[in-house]
């Protein structure tokens, strides 16, 4: 008789919950550029996540293809009868669509895996330079965590440095290898350290601000940043 009125007790919460939702519709002048579905919050229904490029630049630098550089947005929806209805959004994860010195090139891989929301991001800073990130947010107390954070620069002849952090157990790997197309050329030692740190307060979806979070390295003079 407990399980049944809990089981009552959640459907009628969910339904509420799916009320306050708003309708959602593709806004005036959004391309769509990609799209997944997958289940985010273990409810056994599959969401759909949206990406589009907005009608707002980001940038006003001509390129050579004539393209322009549109801002990104996400949205998480939640169908509920035939109707989809806006969960989430995001304007501030996605890189814009004209970013970096290849635009033509970057990579934008977005995936639901174990009930997580995994969003990959590649582009060329310069002719020799390429950012790599992914991200992963996890939804958990009524809301979207940052629990994964992955980030790799690598030139095509000196380096290649990764950064990565799993929040959910607070472990921190640093790996710099270092090499050169010039023979003579003096390499640094390659570097490897981990380390454990686990932050107070896991930061929210719409929080995370790409780049402009950091803690300090233990050994080092210098700041882990996300």
């Amino acid at each position: 008789m407990k399980k049944l009125l809990s089981l009552i007790t959640i459907f009628l919460i969910t339904g509420v919950y799916a009320q306050s939702l708003k309708n959602f519709s593709v806004p005036k002048g959004y391309k769509k550029v990609t799209e997944v579905k997958g289940d985010l919050d273990k409810d056994g229904k599959d969401e759909t996540v949206l990406v589009f490029d907005t009608d707002k630049t980001a940038s006003d630098d001509e390129r050579p293809s004539g393209k322009k550089d549109y801002k990104r947005v996400f949205y998480i929806l939640k169908n509920e009868q035939g109707q989809f209805k806006t969960w989430k959004e995001n304007f501030t994860l996605l890189n814009s669509s004209g970013l970096g010195f290849y635009p033509e090139d970057n990579i934008l891989d977005i995936k639901i895996k174990n009930n997580c929301l995994v969003v990959e991001q590649r582009f060329s800073t310069n002719s020799r330079h390429t950012q790599t990130t992914k991200h992963t947010f996890r939804f958990q107390n009524g809301d979207f965590y940052l629990i994964g954070s992955y980030d790799n620069f690598a030139d095509t002849c000196e380096f290649d440095i990764t950064h990565e952090i799993n929040f959910s157990t607070g472990k921190v790997i640093i790996d710099r290898e270092y090499s050169s197309c010039d023979d003579d050329a003096k390499v640094p030692e390659n570097f490897h350290k981990e380390f454990v740190h686990k932050l107070k307060v896991l930061i929210k979806m719409n929080d995370y601000r790409m780049g402009e979070h950091k803690f300090k390295i233990p050994g080092l003079k210098e700041d882990f940043v996300f």
